[in-house]
C-alpha cells in the first residue's frame, strides 16, 4: 500500500518587527521614495541614511525618539524599496528628493539627521531652506566628499603601510547566512544592523543565505560623480555634530605596535586624518560658529548604532532646545 508522506508547510514570511508605517512618495515622474513612519507627537524628526544603506538601518533608533517628535525615515533612490532610475544622483536631486518628502508629507519646521552620505543632503537643505527646517544634526556626516582621504594617493599609501590588523577586520565572517553576518559584525564593530536593514539591501534567500547588494553598480559612480564641496555658509539653523574625532597622537587600545616602524606608520597615518578632520570641522564652524560638536571617542562610522544612548540624549536635548 502506497503511503502519501506530509506535505511540509513553508516557513512563514519573516516580517519586520519595527512598529512603522511603510509608504511611498513620488518625487518626480516615475521615481518614488520609501518612507517609514514610527508616528510620535511633536517636532518631526526625518532620518536620512548613509551610502548603502535604507530607512531600516534606523529600526532601532527611530522608536526611542518618539517621546520627542514625529519620526519619519527616507530611503533614497537607488537604495532598498525605492525606485532605481539610470539617473537623478547628483547631490541637488538627491536634496530635492528630501525636500519633495517634506512638503508630500507636510513637514513642518522638521529636524534632519543624516549618517554620512546623508551629510550632503543636510547641507545642501540646510543652505537652500533654512526656513523651511528647525535644525541639522550629523551623525558622523562632515566629511567632505572634495577633500576625502581615500581620494588621496598619499593618504592610501600612508593607510597602506599600518599593521595588518589594523587595515582588516579583526572577526572573519563564517559563512554567508545573516547570522553569519550578524556575528561578525558585532564581533568588529560591537553592533550589529537591523535585520530588515540586511533584508533591505541585500538578496536573501528563504534559507538566510545573503547575496549581493541590490543596489546597482551605476548608482554609487553617480553618486560620486555628483557631489560638490561642502559649503555650510546660508545654513541659518542650529547644528549638532556628533563623531569619533581622531587622536593622531595615540596609538589605538586594539592593537600594540610590535616595534617603532608600526609605531611610526600607525602616528604617521593618525596626523594625515586629523589633518582632514581639522579641514571639516573648521568649514562648519567657520560658518555656524555656535554648532554644537560631540566627541564619541571610539564609536566609529555607525555612531547611532555604536553610541545609541549617547546619541538618543544628545538628539533629545538638541530637539527639545529649538525654538518653535
Amino acid at each position: 500500500m502506497a503511503t502519501v508522506a506530509a506535505a511540509t508547510a513553508p516557513p512563514p514570511a519573516w516580517k519586520d518587527p519595527s512598529k512603522h508605517e511603510v509608504r511611498f512618495v513620488d518625487v518626480e515622474k516615475g521615481v518614488s521614495l520609501e518612507v517609514l513612519d514610527w508616528g510620535g507627537s511633536g517636532r518631526p524628526i526625518v532620518l536620512l541614511a548613509g551610502y548603502g544603506h535604507s530607512a531600516h538601518v534606523f529600526d532601532h533608533l527611530a522608536p526611542k525618539l518618539r517621546d520627542v517628535g514625529r519620526v519619519v525615515a527616507v530611503t533614497r533612490r537607488g537604495f532598498g524599496a525605492s525606485t532605481r532610475p539610470d539617473s537623478g544622483y547628483d547631490d541637488q536631486r538627491l536634496a530635492d528628493d528630501v525636500f519633495a518628502v517634506l512638503e508630500a508629507l507636510r513637514l513642518e519646521k522638521p529636524v534632519l539627521a543624516g549618517h554620512s552620505l546623508g551629510g550632503s543632503e543636510l547641507t545642501t537643505l540646510g543652505n537652500q531652506h533654512s526656513d523651511r527646517v528647525a535644525g541639522l544634526v550629523y551623525l558622523d556626516a562632515l566629511q567632505d566628499p572634495k577633500d576625502f582621504p581615500s581620494s588621496n594617493p598619499k593618504h592610501m599609501e600612508l593607510f597602506r603601510a599600518l599593521p595588518a590588523p589594523m587595515r582588516e577586520p579583526k572577526c572573519a565572517r563564517k559563512g554567508d547566512t545573516l547570522e553569519a553576518h550578524r556575528e561578525a559584525q558585532v564581533c568588529n564593530e560591537g553592533f550589529a544592523f537591523p535585520e530588515a536593514e540586511m533584508r533591505a539591501t541585500h538578496i536573501v534567500e528563504a534559507d538566510g543565505t545573503v547575496g549581493r547588494h541590490t543596489t546597482p553598480p551605476h548608482v554609487g559612480r553617480l553618486i560620486g560623480d555628483g557631489q560638490i564641496k561642502r559649503d555650510y555658509s546660508k545654513i541659518r539653523v542650529p547644528v549638532l555634530a556628533l563623531s569619533a574625532l581622531p587622536r593622531p597622537g595615540e596609538v589605538p587600545d586594539h592593537y600594540q605596535p610590535k616595534d617603532d616602524a608600526e609605531r611610526a606608520a600607525i602616528l604617521a597615518f593618525g596626523k594625515d586624518v586629523q589633518a582632514y578632520v581639522d579641514r571639516w570641522l573648521s568649514s562648519l564652524k567657520k560658518a555656524v560658529p555656535d554648532a554644537r560638536l560631540v566627541d564619541l571617542p571610539g564609536a566609529g562610522h555607525h555612531v547611532h548604532l555604536s553610541r545609541e544612548p549617547e546619541v538618543l540624549k544628545e538628539m533629545r536635548a538638541f530637539v527639545a532646545g529649538l525654538r518653535r
